[in-house]
């Protein structure tokens, strides 16, 4: 057997591969530190998780974007490996960012960021108190746009084992992240499994429900976006893509077919190709 094979296999063994490729950096936060990893060289790409997630939520586009640019994934605070920032708050967040990407970056240089839905809204506000740091900013499937949310469907799994406890969470990767079945693999809930034990910190009043709307008209960087075509807590791309044009009419705002929430993971290729594409633009 192959060892690509043997890591298709192991979700485990495979986030491991990629992991190990990475080099580490940790930076102040909170009483602690935040943990990015870096991939590649190039001008600097700096991507952001999901609630509840960390950088894995990227883990099917880093070989691929790295092929073109530094990939600089965050685990952002209270989240994956990072610490809890000094306030419970945006502002909070954005001085552990800027900590690190002081460190990262250097003095004087700016970065691409895309942010997958909290992190977009975290880049948002990132991009408002610290303007130095932010070329261009790529929404993805955000919230906090004060549109309706839809519909979503997650169901406890405390207390359930083996094949009902699996079939429970491919079924809340359906209610919120993924559009079809077929996505749901071994890999996918290997990681919804591991992000969630390692979050410590929820940040739902840091969204809901018009936190991104909000900071957006204070945003000067460039600001583009890329929505699922099924995505379903900010479902009809359509709408949110008025409601960003109201304070960036310019953004380029593209939707990637058959993808739900999680577009970077459902549908890589198609996902790869349209933000590389976005960034020579």
């Amino acid at each position: 057997m192959s060892e690509t094979a043997t890591l298709e296999q192991d979700p485990a063994a495979l986030v491991a591969e990629i992991e190990t490729r990475a080099r580490r950096v940790e930076t102040p936060c909170g009483d602690g530190t935040m943990t990015w990893r870096i991939w590649g060289k190039g001008e600097p790409l700096v991507v952001g998780h999901g609630a509840q997630g960390a950088w894995s939520h990227w883990i099917r586009n880093i070989d691929a974007l790295a092929k073109e640019r530094m990939v600089i994934a965050v685990d952002m605070p209270g989240q994956g490996d990072s610490a809890v920032p000094a306030t419970p708050d945006h502002a909070g967040i954005s001085a552990a960012l800027a900590a690190g990407l002081r460190e990262i970056l250097g003095p004087g240089k700016q970065a691409d960021f895309a942010g997958f839905s909290f992190s977009g809204i975290a880049f948002a506000w990132f991009a408002h108190y610290h303007p130095e740091f932010v070329r261009r900013l790529i929404l993805i499937g955000c919230g906090g746009l004060d549109t309706p949310h839809g519909h979503t469907d997650i169901q406890p799994v405390k207390g359930l084992v083996g094949e009902e406890r699996k079939a429970r969470l491919k079924a809340n990767l359906l209610g919120l992240m993924l559009h079809h079945p077929d996505s749901v693999d071994e890999l996918a809930l290997h990681l919804l499994v591991e992000n969630a034990r390692n979050t410590r910190w929820v940040q739902v009043d840091m969204v809901i429900p018009d936190r991104l709307v909000a900071v957006l008209p204070k945003v000067t960087a460039r600001v583009d976006a890329i929505w699922g075509e099924f995505d379903r807590p900010h479902p009809d791309h359509s709408v949110q893509e008025v409601v960003i044009r109201r304070s960036h009419p310019d953004c380029d705002f593209r939707v990637i077919a058959g993808a739900g929430h999680w577009a970077m993971y459902e549908r890589p290729e198609a996902f790869n190709a349209t933000l590389l594409d976005m960034l020579t633009n």
